[in-house]
């Protein structure tokens, strides 16, 4: 499946606007969500083609929110890759356990987030 359609999962708006910018810049279509309610509402209209998701943030957290639509047969499919400030061995392999397809731990590196992204596509 290729990707075209990117959802950013960040509470920080900082990080969104990079992210979005980078991503857009790249042809990718961006939109996002700064918390777990709107993310799943974002995904609810219009399903993703791959998911970039944060893990500290207010309400679900990224590792709840990705156990929930990983485990959802409608959603299942859509590849997440946590992108996260949390850089422990324990941190990467429990948000595998949740389902995430990947890691990259923030500040992100270019190079290394548009491998992994064309890595699904």
């Amino acid at each position: 499946m290729a990707i075209h359609n990117i959802l950013l999962v960040d509470d920080s708006k900082t990080e969104l606007y990079f992210l979005s910018d980078l991503l857009s810049r790249q042809g990718f279509k961006v939109r996002t969500a700064e918390n777990g309610d709107e993310a799943l509402r974002r995904i609810a209209e219009e399903k993703p083609d791959l998911i970039l998701m944060d893990v500290v943030m207010p309400g679900l957290n990224g590792f709840q929110l990705t156990r929930t639509i990983t485990r959802d047969p409608q959603y299942a499919d859509v590849p997440v890759i946590m992108c996260t400030s949390k850089n422990q061995e324990t941190d990467k392999v429990w948000g595998m356990r949740q389902g995430a397809r990947d890691y990259v731990v923030k500040p992100v590196n270019p190079d290394e987030l548009m491998q992994k992204i064309r890595a699904f596509g």
